[in-house]
């Protein structure tokens, strides 16, 4: 029997980033994964034709640039071949009138913008963001923290002593505040507030849904102040200079190897046994990187005394479903808001906050949105070396699906299970986005289509579709991620632990819950 001080269960980021850092601390570690190749959601392929490189879920890598653990390991894992593409033009949103609003890092550029449709909202814009300057260190180090964590409540002490108790307040006030209701006490325009609720989406937020203010808010300021970062050839190179790293460290990672069953003993984890009947024994802890749901419903035997717990992890809600479409085009988009919107990492396709509510509403109810809305990446438009020279790969995330089909909105598509109906979706995605740029469909080269099924079977974490590993409604959040009471990366089984998004503090490329769970383990000294 091979023993490890710690076992990782899933190669995900923040599976490898707690390797990392156990494997930097002394310990001995192997990382565990049932696929042939590392990274969970993010991942990079040729997917439509060769040469064309096309992220199949994760595009958007500004949380990781951002975290504590590229901050720590940043230098080593440039060393192993780690590259970042930064955009200076961030996002943009565009309307039914033919026109675009956008976020630059050149203030000037964005309020110019917001300028000629609302010199009020230009000015608030201003004020927002300088707002954000002196927020951010006390928002971005509470969601560093475990929660709740002595951590957590020395960043609550440090903000009430440099902002006052008002603050307070106003900060629990927007973190509970739906999109629309933190939008309408700040802004007047309807593209403004259009432009930053499209944001909400990214989650599972409407503009209605309360709790959603915070991830709009933030996503929007944070492009404002430092742009956004895709990864040089695909998303995957965290995950190449990851895998370096932790091998480099004496880490061993082990491809194609599903896990059937953690092992047990005295109501103790104390290993995990592998689908070809090896043993791989953990002397310290087993950590998993994989859905709560998957790991308490087929990885870790019943146990009457658990029984409370593993009802409520059974009860997890997954969020909206994904559908990606990959495009291998021609040329860029040629958008009818404008030439200047083929220089943005991301265009939203979602108009207005009444369209975002129904294409919701519809969803929720288990049908297929008239009018979904769209996350238009243009990662060529940054990164030239993803395709062939002279052509351009869109990725196209289209927001807020049904998992279950039981109809359409449109009443146009026939049939309830998406094998049979996504490349009719598919169909009615670019329709909508050949309305906003004539002429897309004419330039595409090649396609690939991922339903929220072909997801959930390329990695059975995203349930459903659903690439949040879970809700983030205020129910499942905070304390409340995954389970309440276990919040802090511990479960009821002794010296096994989770990370990962589904637990706090959620989604995102920023390897926050894994490299909190290696401190906590190892200790910060």
């Amino acid at each position: 029997m091979t023993a490890y001080d710690a076992v990782v269960i899933g190669a995900g980021h923040n599976g490898l980033a707690s390797a990392i850092h156990l494997a930097a601390r002394g310990w001995s570690v192997a990382v565990i994964e049932g696929k042939q190749d590392p990274g969970g959601a993010v991942k990079t392929g040729d997917f439509t034709l060769p040469g064309f490189r096309h992220d199949l879920a994760a595009m958007n890598l500004s949380m990781f640039a951002g975290s504590p653990f590229f901050a720590t390991y940043k230098g080593e894992l440039i060393a192993h071949g780690l590259g970042l593409v930064p955009a200076k033009r961030c996002f943009s949103s565009v309307f039914r009138d033919g026109t675009h609003l956008g976020v630059s890092t050149d203030l000037e550029e964005t309020v110019g913008a917001i300028e000629s449709i609302s010199s009020q909202d230009a000015a608030a814009w201003r004020e927002l963001f300088a707002e954000f300057g002196s927020d951010a260190p006390h928002i971005f180090g509470l969601l560093g923290s475990p929660m709740p964590s002595l951590a957590a409540a020395k960043v609550l002490w440090k903000a009430w002593r440099e902002k006052g108790t008002g603050w307070l307040y106003d900060t629990a006030r927007m973190l509970l505040a739906s999109p629309r209701d933190f939008l309408d006490a700040r802004f007047q325009n309807d593209k403004v507030k259009a432009m930053m609720s499209a944001w909400g989406l990214h989650l599972d937020f409407a503009p209605d849904v309360a709790g959603g203010a915070l991830f709009p808010y933030l996503e929007s300021m944070a492009n404002q102040a430092f742009g956004m970062v895709i990864g040089q050839g695909g998303a995957d190179t965290i995950i190449k200079a990851m895998t370096g790293l932790l091998q480099a460290k004496g880490g061993e990672l082990m491809l194609g190897r599903p896990v059937e069953r953690v092992e047990m003993s005295n109501r103790t984890a104390t290993g995990v046994k592998l689908a070809d009947g090896r043993v791989i024994s953990a002397r310290k802890a087993v950590i998993s990187n994989v859905h709560p749901r998957l790991l308490f419903g087929k990885l870790v035997d019943a146990d009457p005394a658990r029984e409370s717990f593993d009802r409520k992890v059974e009860r997890f809600r997954a969020g909206p479903g994904t559908m990606l479409i990959h495009l291998a085009m021609d040329g860029l988009p040629d958008w009818k808001a404008g030439e200047a919107l083929k220089d943005f990492a991301y265009v939203h396709v979602a108009p207005d906050l009444a369209m975002m509510s129904r294409v919701y509403s519809e969803a929720m109810a288990g049908l297929l949105p008239t009018e979904p809305a769209l996350v238009v990446g243009q990662p060529t438009a940054l990164d030239p070396s993803r395709a062939p020279e002279g052509k351009h790969v869109l990725w196209v995330q289209v927001r807020v699906l049904p998992a279950e089909i039981r109809g359409d909105a449109s009443g146009t598509i026939a049939g309830t299970d998406w094998d049979e109906v996504k490349e009719a979706y598919a169909d009615r995605v670019l329709d909508i986005l050949e309305g906003y740029a004539p002429g897309t469909k004419a330039k595409i080269l090649g396609r690939a289509v991922f339903s929220p099924l072909d997801l959930e079977r390329e990695n059975p974490n995203l349930i459903g579709g659903d690439n949040l590993s879970g809700s983030h409604h205020l129910d499942q959040n905070f304390l409340f991620r995954p389970v309440a009471g276990y919040s802090r990366y511990k479960t009821p089984v002794k010296s096994l632990y989770i990370c990962g998004a589904a637990t706090w503090p959620g989604a995102g490329t920023g390897a926050g819950s894994g490299f909190m769970l290696a401190k906590m383990l190892a200790g910060k000294g």
